[in-house]
């Protein structure tokens, strides 16, 4: 367990020098690492799933930058292709498993589908993202935060802290 800490601790700063100058970027992945720590922790994952969960939080958006250079502009899907190999180069370079890498890859290509979702890390990855997004867009219409709550979120937790956040039982 206290490996695990160090390694996302030591991520997590990466991750800042990777946004340096960045602070709405940098605190949106700090955001999204925090609540799925705390979704993750709630749900009862395994200690390995947890440590994935972390670390996809961490480097969920990392193509965004290179989105931006390559295309000038960002949009989920540039996000999702260009994240991948970014965050393979991060992780591997901090001494992140192969296995580990492979399955953090895979959740930062698809962070922004919302289909098939599979797997435990995936879906409150997908949460903790929206859960911060919906703020941070100002999003406010009740109608589609009606909608996100039923299309997207599965977990007891984050069913609890949506509610908590954007008001009110939604069922």
């Amino acid at each position: 367990m206290q490996v695990h800490e160090e390694k996302i601790s030591r991520l997590a700063m990466e991750m800042m020098q990777y946004y340096e100058g960045d602070p709405r970027r940098i605190q949106h992945f700090l955001k999204v690492h925090s609540l799925s720590r705390l979704i993750g922790r709630e749900e009862n994952l395994d200690q390995e799933t947890q440590f994935i969960l972390e670390t996809a939080a961490l480097v969920h958006d990392i193509g965004i930058k290179r989105a931006e250079e390559k295309y000038g502009q960002c949009s989920g899907k540039l996000q999702e292709q260009e994240g991948p190999g970014e965050a393979a180069k991060m992780l591997k370079r901090l001494g992140f498993g192969e296995v580990m890498v492979e399955r953090v890859c895979y959740l930062v290509g698809h962070h922004h589908t919302y289909s098939g979702i599979s797997g435990s890390d995936y879906q409150i990855l997908v949460e903790a993202d929206f859960l911060v997004n919906l703020y941070e867009e100002g999003t406010s219409a009740s109608t589609a935060v009606r909608s996100v709550y039923e299309k997207i979120f599965v977990t007891e937790t984050g069913k609890k802290l949506f509610q908590i956040m954007y008001g009110g039982k939604m069922q």
